[in-house]
């Protein structure tokens, strides 16, 4: 049998503190021995398909193949399947909504990457889009340090205002809106950009020393959110060297693998330094794993087994 296991199901199932848990261990444990592909096609008119290939997790005797439909102008703009499968007979476990596994996985890896190289006392942060991947970001930082102010900016003002009004209730932080990235960087110690931008939202000169700035939204070619200038000033930390080049935040600003000072496996084994010092300029610029979406969706389906959640169907029947 296969469990359909829908957003509902999933915002049941998963909460922030396993999520973070089951992340860091993937980034910790041994390399999978097969390489991640990112497959991605322009479909005709404004839509992508993306495919993830394979999630694999050191330990999980289990894989996931992604499919995903892209879709800016939509709401929600991420639609697809994580498929989860048995990974000595490819018996198909589970087929699990996409966009709450990547929001979920996106958002809370990007939160781990922010905490580890952000300055230890920094609090203060600053959203650039106001969605969901932000949405989770700041939820697993909230889980990680305190937060003590929030600056957002969004494309829609009432996006924002909606976004700062719902942290400051929940978190009581104070919340301000502003009305682009540069102002809402120049108030900030911590930065999260998560936006469908292709031009460079941010440059050298926006950014004060020792910010640490998340780059979220460069995750296939032609995306960009910060400027060359502003990647070659700090210490940039990936998640993938030839994914960073081929479709990230390096390759799209024109750098090479030489502008990497490491990735965040390497930073959290203790391969590769972090952050070096309180003035220093950070910025994690992931494209997102396979095994990200591995790594929540066993979380989900070990839980659902166990609560009885979702939907038992047969393909054979």
């Amino acid at each position: 049998m296969t469990l359909l296991l829908s957003r509902s199901d999933l915002e049941r199932l998963l909460d922030v503190d396993a999520c973070l848990t089951a992340l860091e261990q993937g980034f910790v444990a041994a390399a999978p021995a097969v390489g991640p592909q990112r497959i991605r096609t322009d479909l005709p008119g404004p839509g992508t398909a993306t495919a993830l290939i394979p999630g694999l997790v050191e330990g999980v005797p289990a894989y996931t193949v992604k499919v995903n439909a892209k879709f800016p102008g939509a709401r929600p703009a991420l639609r697809g399947v994580v498929c989860l499968h048995d990974l000595e007979s490819g018996e198909l476990l589970a087929l699990v909504d996409s966009a709450t596994v990547t929001a979920w996985r996106t958002g809370l890896a990007a939160a781990l990457g922010t905490h580890v190289l952000a300055r230890p006392g920094a609090a203060t942060v600053a959203v650039v889009g106001a969605g969901a991947q932000a949405e989770l970001v700041m939820r697993g930082l909230a889980a990680l340090r305190p937060l003590d102010r929030l600056v957002v900016a969004d494309l829609d003002a009432r996006r924002a205002t909606d976004f700062a009004e719902r942290h400051a209730a929940v978190s009581g932080t104070g919340c301000d809106v502003v009305s682009d990235a540069a102002l809402a960087a120049g108030s900030a110690e911590i930065v999260v950009l998560a936006t469908w931008s292709r031009e460079p939202l941010l440059h050298a000169g926006d950014v004060g020393a020792g910010v640490h700035v998340t780059s979220l939204g460069a995750d296939e070619p032609g995306k960009s959110e910060l400027a060359a200038d502003l990647l070659r000033a700090g210490r940039v930390i990936i998640d993938d060297v030839p994914l960073a080049v081929a479709m990230g935040a390096l390759g799209n600003a024109g750098l090479t693998a030489d502008d990497a000072a490491g990735t965040l496996a390497q930073v959290l084994r203790g391969e590769v330094p972090g952050r070096r010092g309180d003035d220093e300029i950070t910025v994690y610029a992931p494209v997102g794993l396979p095994w990200q979406d591995l790594a929540l969706a066993w979380v989900a389906y070990r839980r659902a087994l166990d609560s009885g959640a979702g939907l038992e169907f047969e393909f054979l029947g």
